[in-house]
């Protein structure tokens, strides 16, 4: 049986934890990168499909290739940030099942040739994927700004030019600076959001 996490784990994870808008100047290895992906592929997708797809763009070249399809609201946070995760989904996902779910030979025939249900569990799926990645990369000692203010096909058209990837959002990675954060800003009740049936 799973034991709950200790108290130090679960403030870095969540209650310390925020939304980092600041970086101090350090580059993040590539390896920390490489560990974060690592970790953030165990979560669980539908049919373990994995529609997810991560670019961290780090080098300046990459980084000037984003910066147009920015808002201006965001341009300083990302511009400076060690790295940038465009967080994408695979339009075919569904042709990597034979390999990433075994037990069900015929999960693709869930998806092939049905573009709604392509673009729910894509987006969905990324979803959930970027959400592990924050929670990796908080669990490695980084911190997290993500955001949704970019040109989604601006970046499509730059970073996924055959069409296949279609971006989601985006999560600056960095060692933030605390001092430059905002008091954290409410959060509803349990009532106001929950209910148990």
């Amino acid at each position: 049986m799973l034991s709950a996490l200790p108290d130090a784990a679960l403030d870095q994870l969540f209650r310390e934890a925020r939304t980092y808008r600041w970086w101090e100047d350090r580059r993040i290895p590539e390896a920390t990168l490489r560990a974060v992906a690592d970790l953030a592929k165990l979560g669980p997708t539908s049919a373990n499909s994995s529609p997810g797809r991560f670019v961290f763009v780090v080098s300046p070249e990459a980084k000037q290739k984003l910066r147009p399809h920015l808002d201006e609201g965001n341009m300083r946070q990302t511009m400076s940030a060690p790295a940038t995760v465009i967080v994408a989904y695979d339009t075919e996902f569904y042709e990597k099942l034979t390999f990433l779910a075994p037990n069900s030979p015929d999960a693709r025939s869930w998806f092939a040739g049905k573009p709604e249900t392509i673009e729910r569990t894509g987006f969905q799926g990324s979803c959930l994927q970027g959400a592990y990645l924050i929670m990796a990369a908080r669990g490695l000692g980084l911190d997290c700004g993500p955001m949704g203010g970019f040109d989604r096909k601006g970046v499509d058209e730059a970073f996924f030019p055959d069409g296949e990837f279609r971006s989601n959002f985006l999560i600056n990675l960095g060692y933030g600076i605390p001092e430059r954060l905002h008091p954290r800003q409410p959060r509803f009740a349990f009532e106001e959001f929950c209910r148990i049936e």
